[in-house]
């Protein structure tokens, strides 16, 4: 399908997510994390995809693997470390500069901006013959300046590549 119209997106109509995984030695003491965004805007048309969050609004609704379940505490905890020492609250910004492709598949390249950091990313864009939309995206967070959090002295890790998609369904006929 092709992109038609204006569509503005948010939390109240899609939903933007992150998904982390983990690496080093004690691997798997951690957890592979669900983040949801709650705070979000952003805008689809023809030629032109742009999004805007606050990065104080990521949630963690998930977390697997681990040597036990994550609880409210560690959750908060996950929350705190993400707005003082990993995003630090920064900017979160993505600007199209080319959408390309046809029949509901496209690719979109553009600026991301996290934080004081803006370089260009692309990523793939699908939207269905009934207007269901889904992107993803891998954001290297080092090649923004972000350093991945680490514990237990470097031997649990963040993976340096986090995943994250959109999805929105169907668009609703007015």
């Amino acid at each position: 399908m092709p992109i038609e119209g204006t569509r503005e997106l948010g939390p109240d109509n899609a939903t933007l997510s992150v998904r982390t995984g983990r690496t080093g030695a004690v691997a798997k003491a951690g957890h592979d994390l669900l983040i949801v965004v709650d705070s979000w805007s952003g805008r689809l048309e023809p030629g032109r995809v742009e999004l805007e969050a606050d990065s104080g609004s990521l949630r963690v609704v998930e977390g697997t693997g681990g040597m036990q379940k994550l609880d409210d505490g560690d959750r908060s905890g996950i929350k705190q470390t993400i707005d003082e020492e990993v995003l630090m609250r920064g900017a979160i910004r993505f600007s199209s500069s080319e959408v390309s492709g046809d029949d509901g598949r496209y690719t979109v390249r553009g600026d991301l901006t996290l934080g004081e950091a803006t370089h260009p990313i692309a990523f793939d864009l699908a939207v269905s013959g009934d207007g269901a939309i889904r992107a993803g995206a891998v954001v290297k967070q080092s090649d923004w300046g972000i350093k991945p959090y680490t514990a237990l002295f470097g031997a649990l890790k963040v993976a340096d590549e986090v995943r994250v998609q959109l999805e929105a369904p169907a668009a609703q006929s007015e």
